[in-house]
C-alpha cells in the first residue's frame, strides 16, 4: 500500500471516530422545533358553516402545513360517537397529523350544588372523549356567573361580572377548587392533563387562575394560555402564568377581531416562554374577519417565525 493511500485510509478512520464521538458536555444541544397547531375554531368561528365539519379542518390543517389539531368539542357535539371518533383519528394520522387537544366548556360558578355536580359530570365525560381521541390535554374553565345576560355584554365589559346575589367570588374559588380536584383525579386515570384557561369568569386574572391551581396541587392541573385574553399589560401577566403552562392558544386578528383587537408581540412572547423553559405545543386560534383560507397560513407564519426562526 503506497503512503499516500495509507496516510488517507488513517484520515478517514480518525474522521469517522471524531463523528461518532457524542458532543462535549459544553456544547449546547440543538435548538429543538416548537410544534404548531391550529385550532378547528380558527375556521369556524362558531358562524362559518362551511368548516363545522372537524374532517374538513383536518384536511386543511395539513395543507396549510400544521403539525397537529386541536378539536373545539362544540364542533362534533357532546356526545360524539366512535364511528365519527375513529374516523377523526384516522383522518388525521393519514394526514400526519397529532390530534394535540380537546377544548371543552363548563361552569362551577353556580351557587346550585345540584349543578355543579352536573358540570363535574360533564367534564369528567370530555375527559374520557379526549382520550378515545387520544388527546394529551384538554381546555377546561372556571365558568361565568351569568350576570352578563350575554357574552357579547360580558366581552363589552372586559370579562369583569358580578356574582350571583347572595354568594361571592369567595363562594366561587371554593367551588371551582373542589370540583377542579375532583375532574383532576379523573383526568389522572385517563392519562389527560387538564388546563385552566385565562377565559373570563375567576380565571380572568392570573392571580385567579394561580390561586386554583395551586389550591388543588394535582399534576393533571395545569394551564392554558390563550396570548388573547389579557387585554391590558399581557406580556407581564403571561409571565405570570407561564411556569404552570401546559399549552398555548396563540390569537391571531387578520381583518380586525370580533369583540377586540389585540396587536401581539410573538417573538416578546416566544422568549417568555423559553424564559420558563416552555417547549410543549403552541395551538392558533385565528379570531379575525378575514378569510381563514388566506389568513390562517398568514397566521402560521407568524408562528412559525417566532418560535422557530
Amino acid at each position: 500500500m503506497s503512503p499516500s493511500r495509507r496516510q488517507f485510509l488513517a484520515a478517514a478512520a480518525v474522521t469517522g471516530s471524531a463523528a461518532a464521538l457524542p458532543a462535549r458536555a459544553d456544547e449546547p444541544a440543538p435548538k429543538r422545533k416548537t410544534h404548531i397547531g391550529v385550532s378547528t375554531y380558527s375556521f369556524w368561528q362558531f358562524n362559518r358553516a362551511a368548516f363545522r365539519d372537524v374532517a374538513t379542518c383536518i384536511d386543511l390543517a395539513a395543507e396549510m402545513g400544521f403539525d397537529g389539531v386541536e378539536i373545539l368539542l362544540r364542533q362534533i357535539g357532546e356526545k360524539p360517537d366512535d364511528a365519527l371518533i375513529n374516523k377523526l383519528k384516522q383522518r388525521a394520522f393519514v394526514n400526519g397529523l397529532c390530534l394535540m387537544g380537546l377544548s371543552t366548556h363548563q361552569t362551577f360558578l353556580t351557587p346550585d350544588a345540584e349543578k355543579r355536580k352536573q358540570n363535574v359530570a360533564l367534564t369528567k365525560n370530555q375527559i374520557e372523549i379526549a382520550a378515545r381521541l387520544g388527546s394529551p390535554t384538554m381546555r377546561v374553565n372556571t365558568g361565568t356567573w351569568g350576570t352578563s345576560g350575554n357574552f357579547n355584554k360580558l366581552m363589552a365589559n372586559k370579562g369583569v361580572e358580578p356574582p350571583v346575589p347572595g354568594s361571592t367570588d369567595e363562594d366561587g374559588f371554593g367551588w371551582c377548587v373542589d370540583c377542579l380536584g375532583e375532574c383532576a383525579k379523573a383526568a389522572e386515570k385517563a392519562g389527560v392533563t387538564l388546563g385552566l384557561e385565562n377565559h373570563w369568569g375567576l380565571g380572568r386574572t392570573p392571580e385567579g387562575l394561580l390561586r386554583i391551581v395551586e389550591a388543588v396541587k394535582s399534576p393533571w392541573l395545569k394551564i392554558t394560555m390563550d396570548t388573547g385574553n389579557f387585554l391590558e399589560d399581557p406580556y407581564e401577566k403571561l409571565e405570570k402564568i407561564a411556569p404552570h403552562t401546559v399549552l398555548v392558544q396563540a390569537k391571531t386578528y387578520f381583518g380586525g377581531g370580533t369583540w377586540y383587537t389585540l396587536d401581539l408581540d410573538y417573538d416578546r412572547i416566544a422568549k417568555l416562554l423559553a424564559k420558563h423553559k416552555y417547549t410543549g405545543w403552541v395551538s392558533l386560534e385565528f379570531e379575525g374577519k378575514d378569510d381563514p383560507k388566506t389568513a390562517v397560513p398568514k397566521s402560521l407564519a407568524v408562528l412559525r417565525k417566532a418560535f422557530n426562526s
